[in-house]
């Protein structure tokens, strides 16, 4: 008899690979809920990806995906939220560009500075999708 069982769950590397990401995932988009960045977005992600090696996961990634779609409508409810998205995704774009060309400030380099014009990024990009997905 074959076994029809995902790689992820037969394989015990593959399962190690996405406990490790899918972990990942969800421990930064936990600690982006509080700090600039798409928390909600990346703990979506990592349950997804956490589901494809352990099943029982499956059951929280539907009430995640309806509170991640739910808080992109909110966040384009009304013009001064809108404008507020927008000023925060240039505010972290311009924080990057800064953190990047000022080695002296505090963890000062791309690497931080990449990561913070990549939050920047996407908030822009989950701005421009939300409104699309509601204003239709």
């Amino acid at each position: 008899m074959t076994d029809r069982r995902p790689t992820a769950q037969r394989n015990p590397f593959a399962r190690a690979g996405v406990l490790a990401a899918g972990s990942v995932l969800v421990l930064v988009g936990i600690a982006l809920l509080v700090l600039p960045g798409p928390g909600l977005l990346l703990v979506l992600s990592g349950l997804v990806v956490l589901s494809h090696g352990f099943p029982a996961v499956g059951k929280y990634v539907e009430p995640v995906r309806e509170r991640a779609l739910q808080a992109a409508e909110e966040s384009v409810s009304s013009p001064l939220r809108i404008a507020g998205s927008v000023l925060a995704g240039l505010v972290l774009i311009g924080a990057g560009v800064v953190w990047g060309l000022v080695p002296t400030l505090p963890l000062g380099g791309w690497s931080t500075g990449s990561s913070l014009v990549l939050s920047g990024v996407a908030v822009l990009g989950l701005l421009v999708y939300s409104y699309r997905r509601v204003h239709r």
